[in-house]
């Protein structure tokens, strides 16, 4: 008990040392150990690198995860030494919800259908982004928050340290400019004519004391500058530690660089595959009624130069008269002005229906067009853009549809 009471003691005097020294220094009143320029600008740097690290952190932690609740809650879990509980992501829950959805409505209608294909793309948007926000938090949160729970906590008490060695040495030197001078004065001849005897025996007893204070000064000086000196290069060593942190950090920002690259490119390709199959369905749904508008349409116009690239081709509306007048649709009528077949060369079809086989269920999407069944073959009225399986359907269909033309390519006649 006795020794922890002399340490408190003396502890509580080095405080005391140190904050006289401090406030001394604050009003001006005591001198200060100056750094070298160097060390200054090794202080400088490494903090401004904690300052930029840690703005870094704290945005991208926003980017990953912008509810601030989940943060919250992701902290606390990592402060408890505990899992996250997993969740689904935003993207995950509409993609269920979609699928939900599509099931109340119906998966054989249109809508019904079309919810189920964009459901299923969004939960694998939300799976990529799951991935990502893994791949980020270990190869670039984790060692950005290493580097400020860790290496600037070290570099922070190593810099605590060196200041309070710094402030023993100021004062230390302080003291033994005060007992030199003290000395001094002690050391001075005293004027006998106006010292007594005994006062002069007093004075020179004080020299031999402050002699020895100068000497127990020396010393302290002495510890002082060498511990301060130590701890110096402690700090500057690490200090310049900092450069390697760099490279460090520079070598994870390419990292979550390509795994933003790798992410974003996965969810380009998810939509252009949905936009794919959307865009497929949405062209077979235009096929079917354009080809049904015509086909059905009451008076049974031909349009000849349809067939101006394959003059070989002769196809009449059933029931239509050689000298009936030609209707050309407008988007046709300018790619064969210069080469038109007259109504006279036209000829009857040899019969008046076809049969084409379905490739792909169709569901219809209003009273104008026909729902169909995979691999049901469909008898036809005679429709003037249906050609043979041998001819080319691009140059003839003037929808210009790849599923129209792949119907066109199963007909049986």
């Amino acid at each position: 008990m006795d020794f922890n009471v002399k340490k408190l003691a003396s502890d509580a005097g080095v405080f005391f040392t140190r904050a006289v020294q401090f406030t001394g220094e604050k009003f001006g009143q005591v001198e200060k150990t100056e750094l070298d320029a160097h060390f200054e600008n090794l202080l400088s740097r490494a903090d401004s690198t904690k300052n930029w690290t840690e703005k870094i952190f704290r945005q991208t932690e926003v980017l990953l995860q912008p509810n601030p609740s989940a943060r919250i809650e992701e902290f606390l879990y990592e402060k408890l030494d505990r899992t996250v509980p997993s969740r689904p992501n935003n993207g995950e829950l509409l993609g269920h919800y979609m699928q939900d959805a599509a099931k109340d409505f119906g998966p054989g209608t249109p809508y019904g259908s079309t919810l189920i294909k964009v459901g299923d793309c969004e939960r694998r948007l939300g799976g990529a982004q799951r991935e990502f926000l893994q791949t980020s938090a270990i190869s670039f949160l984790a060692p950005l928050r290493n580097f400020l729970e860790g290496d600037w906590r070290t570099i922070s008490k190593e810099r605590r340290l060196l200041e309070n060695r710094r402030l023993d040495l100021d004062s230390s030197k302080a003291r033994l400019k005060k007992a030199k001078l003290a000395e001094s004065k002690a050391a001075a001849v005293p004027d006998f004519q106006e010292t007594r005897p005994r006062n002069y025996v007093l004075s020179a007893s004080a020299s031999a004391l402050w002699s020895e204070e100068v000497d127990k000064a020396a010393h302290e000086l002495r510890v002082a500058q060498t511990e301060f000196d130590r701890q110096a290069e402690v700090t500057r060593l690490l200090l310049e530690g900092i450069s390697s942190t760099h490279v460090n950090h520079l070598r994870c920002l390419h990292e979550f660089v390509e795994a933003q690259t790798a992410y974003y490119k996965q969810c380009y390709l998810h939509m252009q595959d949905l936009q794919k199959e959307l865009g497929s369905v949405c062209c077979l749904s235009m096929t079917i009624s354009t080809v049904i508008s015509y086909a059905l349409s009451s008076n049974g116009d031909v349009f000849p130069n349809a067939f101006a690239g394959n003059p070989g081709l002769s196809m009449a509306s059933s029931g239509s008269s050689p000298q009936g007048n030609a209707t050309l649709p407008q988007d046709a009528a300018s790619a064969v002005e210069t080469d038109t077949l007259k109504i006279e060369e036209v000829q009857a079809p040899a019969t008046g229906t076809r049969k084409a086989k379905v490739l792909y269920d169709y569901d219809a999407a209003d009273t104008s067009e026909l729902s169909l069944l995979a691999d049901e073959v469909s008898t036809l009225a005679h429709i003037p853009f249906f050609v043979h399986a041998s001819d080319s359907f691009s140059q003839v269909c003037p929808c210009k549809a790849r599923i129209c033309g792949l119907i066109a390519g199963s007909c049986t006649v």
